[in-house]
């Protein structure tokens, strides 16, 4: 009865699986990581990858999900008012920048954020600028150089950052504005203008976690310290993040 009892009580405590809503810009460190994490731990790791918006709505609205990975604090903040998150658990999990992106094979002169104005820009790829957090940061930097209201004309606005930046790669707009770790990643773009934060510290992009309600929090918390561990913050770095 007793070993009846201990592999329920185990078999409670680590599910098979997890679900992890992570925002598309970490999507993929979070696959290496929910690999290694498998190999150490037998969980496996489901991925539920959108714009931190739309993955915010899904856990407000109730959609089954174990932690939450944010672009931004603003859409943490939305699931923390639902009390859809564990309070204690939130944590800044990376921090990241801005970079103004052209297509690889592009011989338009742009090197400075005025050239953005100019006529090198017909089109300008951003997360949707009200809601996307790479488009919200990126608005922000426009608006602080008082280039917003001439840019906006030029937007065209994308659901994810990575949809921004493919948009980029396939030469349908002259430049786009995503994450640095991003731009890093591909080889088919080139970054024209860095944003570091060093610069521009009103602009700070931090990338937020926590764990949510439901039936798995012990083995949610374990992922989540996990991922603040050495062998996870080794895989965000070698990809482009700061750690705070």
């Amino acid at each position: 009865m007793i070993r009846v009892l201990l592999a329920f009580s185990l078999a409670v405590a680590q599910p098979e699986r997890i679900i992890v809503s992570v925002a598309a810009t970490m999507q993929a460190a979070l696959a290496e990581i929910a690999d290694q994490y498998k190999a150490v731990s037998g969980v496996a790791i489901d991925l539920n990858t959108g714009g931190s918006n739309t993955l915010a709505r899904q856990i407000v609205e109730g959609a089954p999900a174990d932690v939450f990975l944010s672009a931004d604090d603003i859409q943490m903040d939305a699931v923390a008012r639902a009390n859809r998150l564990v309070p204690d658990t939130r944590v800044t999990l990376l921090t990241n920048e801005l970079a103004v992106i052209v297509p690889g094979d592009s011989t338009k002169r742009i090197t400075s954020p005025i050239d953005l104005a100019g006529s090198a820009v017909v089109r300008l790829a951003l997360g949707e600028p009200s809601s996307v957090p790479a488009g919200v940061y990126a608005r922000k930097w426009l608006e602080r150089l008082k280039l917003w209201t001439i840019v906006a004309p030029k937007v065209v606005p994308f659901p994810t950052v990575l949809s921004a930046l493919s948009a980029v790669e396939a030469g349908r707009v002259d430049a786009g504005i995503v994450y640095r770790t991003d731009a890093i990643a591909r080889s088919t773009v080139k970054v024209a203008i860095a944003i570091p934060a060093r610069a521009n510290p009103d602009l700070a992009v931090v990338h937020s976690a926590a764990v949510v309600r439901g039936a798995h929090e012990a083995a949610a918390r374990a992922f989540l310290a996990y991922l603040q561990g050495p062998q996870a913050k080794a895989v965000f770095a070698r990809r482009g993040f700061g750690l705070p």
